[in-house]
């Protein structure tokens, strides 16, 4: 496993201001990339002011190994042609559970057996208000 840490989006000298609306738009990225790639149960979760990881926690499925791979491989060229190519990634070689750090936002893509054998939102499902489908409903 990779232990150098993602670089995060606000690395740098830029306002507050601009540092939220560059992780809005990563967000915004990310989910509208998965919806083009058909993703399945896209979950975003909410992360700001309540875990120093990460900004925002997207959990997502595809259909089989070769949908989780080509999802990532999508999302990881489009953060890259937008300016976010840093992220790291681990799984990519089985695609059973593919994590992306992009540094503000963490993805995690599965397999469906996967995703309900280790049932990450759970971890979060204590603090259900911050949990939203893509759509922006709250699950």
């Amino acid at each position: 496993m990779n232990r150098e840490a993602a670089p995060r989006a606000h690395e740098g000298s830029r306002p507050s201001e601009d540092l939220q609306s560059r992780i809005s738009a990563l967000e915004d990225m990310i989910l509208a990339r998965l919806d083009d790639d058909k993703a399945q149960d896209v979950v975003f979760i909410d992360l700001k002011g309540k875990s120093a990881v990460a900004d925002g926690l997207v959990v997502a499925s595809g259909r089989s190994h070769r949908h989780v791979g080509a999802m990532a491989d999508h999302l990881l060229r489009a953060l890259k042609d937008e300016g976010y190519g840093r992220a790291r990634v681990e799984g990519l070689p089985h695609c059973d559970w593919v994590l992306i750090d992009t540094g503000d936002v963490i993805i995690h893509l599965f397999r469906p057996e996967v995703r309900s054998f280790y049932n990450i939102e759970k971890i979060w499902a204590v603090d259900s208000p911050h949990r939203t489908q893509a759509g922006g409903q709250v699950v």
